[in-house]
């Protein structure tokens, strides 16, 4: 027989409820919490991607209004601010320098302490943004989608960082997650693209690295690039796609894409994975490598040949020639595809910051418009000129998911996402056979290589 009173026996039974619902409350709290953290520095992210793409766009307009009115100044002012600029990332951001893609990719496959974290360093990243400024200013072909990358890892690695000093630490977000939301996060909202962010980061960043793809993180990269389409809308960066699949030989078509773009996109990322040195004359590199300024000064004189030669459109991202052929209302110029992509690899040699991805959807551009016109304009140039842009990233990058997501994104080209993939992936696989590593990994081998041995001299 039970001696428990029964006003005992409900207070026990209450205090119980009580204490397991202030459990799950407090499970509830915390998990609340963390995702709150995550959502702040996504938003953080975002915000800075959304200033920084203004700034882009103001460089440009500096750019057109300058090399319109005069040229011919593109023989002083390239070659001059090449070489200043080249040589500021080397005293003050060396880590800065090209991409920033590779720094990242080099960052996750290091565990955390000084050498990972100098590769997405604050005070380096945040050099970057008026590097690249300066460069797009002066006419260098590069666009901000990859700095943008570099720069959304380091600012979620600096807002986790800060936190974790407060005592507030984002549970199971180490460093590596914290640098993949962010840098996947940063591509979604330089791109306006958020579903080709996760592509990014999962295609791109996961490859050959160690990292838990845990659902917040994927949410973290999703709100940076919802954030900016809440902010700007939902509208696609070279507008939306007007044409339609050819009615014949449609296969035929994609595939002839494919291996124009894999061949010159093949090409593109071994010079880039080269540099300058590596494809010159044995008896120029010792040169090159201990005068780096005056290098890329010579690659600003190559740059400005081209710009004249293109009448100043190869100069910047090349946005308006795409955009222009991708719409099918203007024509490029003349070889503008095989110029951009010159142009392309002599603002990459100079080793000054400013990513290759938007040059390289418009490089594909070019390229797609070279092959209409040996059609003889019998076809839709549009159908050739969105295929190419695809294809040509693919084969730069090696990433053929990324490169048809963040095209069919940009373009408002759903339906024709299936002969994105095609072409994608058969200029991905011919590719190979010119530059057999995909370019981010060989260079993020280098950054990785020498954070290590810096780390290593600042410990002895």
């Amino acid at each position: 027989m039970s001696t428990t009173s029964p006003p005992r026996s409900l207070f026990s039974r209450v205090s119980l409820l009580a204490r397991r619902k202030l459990r799950q409350f407090g499970r509830l709290s915390r998990k609340s919490l963390q995702l709150s953290l995550l959502l702040g520095g996504a938003a953080l992210v975002a915000l800075v991607s959304l200033g920084f793409a203004w700034l882009a766009d103001l460089a440009l307009e500096w750019n057109h209004a300058w090399t319109s009115r005069a040229g011919w100044l593109a023989f002083i002012v390239l070659p001059v601010a090449f070489g200043i600029l080249r040589w500021m990332t080397i005293r003050w951001a060396p880590n800065a320098a090209g991409s920033g893609i590779p720094q990242v990719i080099g960052s996750l496959s290091l565990p955390p302490g000084a050498a990972q974290s100098s590769l997405v360093s604050m005070r380096q990243t945040l050099l970057k943004i008026p590097l690249t400024f300066f460069g797009l200013a002066a006419g260098a072909s590069a666009g901000r989608e990859g700095p943008s990358v570099q720069v959304g890892a380091a600012v979620m690695l600096a807002w986790g960082n800060f936190w974790r000093s407060k005592g507030v630490p984002l549970r199971g977000f180490h460093a590596n997650e914290l640098i993949a939301a962010g840098a996947a996060g940063g591509l979604a909202a330089a791109f306006n693209a958020p579903l080709a962010g996760v592509i990014f980061a999962i295609e791109e960043l996961g490859r050959g690295t160690i990292l838990r793809w845990q659902r917040l993180v994927l949410i973290g990269v999703l709100a940076s690039g919802f954030l900016v389409v809440a902010v700007v809308g939902n509208n696609p960066y070279f507008g939306t796609f007007g044409g339609e699949p050819l009615p014949n030989y449609m296969v035929l078509w994609v595939l002839l894409c494919g291996l124009a773009n894999g061949v010159l996109g093949g090409l593109f990322s071994w010079l880039l994975s080269k540099g300058v040195s590596g494809v010159a004359p044995m008896n120029w590199r010792g040169w090159i490598r201990r005068h780096p300024v005056y290098t890329a000064a010579a690659m600003g004189l190559i740059l400005a040949c081209l710009g004249v030669l293109s009448g100043q459109t190869v100069y910047g991202t090349g946005y308006g020639v795409a955009s222009g052929l991708l719409s099918g209302e203007t024509e490029g110029p003349a070889a503008f595809g095989l110029a951009k992509l010159g142009a392309t690899v002599a603002s990459y040699w100079a080793g000054i910051p400013g990513g290759i991805f938007t040059p390289a959807l418009t490089t594909g551009a070019g390229v797609g418009q070279h092959i209409w016109e040996l059609t003889g304009g019998e076809i839709d140039r549009r159908v050739l000129v969105l295929i190419s842009m695809a294809a040509f990233l693919a084969a730069a990058t090696q990433s053929p998911l990324t490169a048809s997501v963040i095209v069919m994104e940009m373009t408002g080209s759903q339906p024709m996402l299936f002969w994105l993939l095609v072409g994608s992936l058969s200029a991905s696989v011919i590719a190979r056979q010119f530059c057999p590593r995909p370019f981010y990994h060989f260079a993020a081998g280098r950054y990785r290589r020498q954070a290590q041995v810096e780390a290593g001299r600042t410990t002895t």
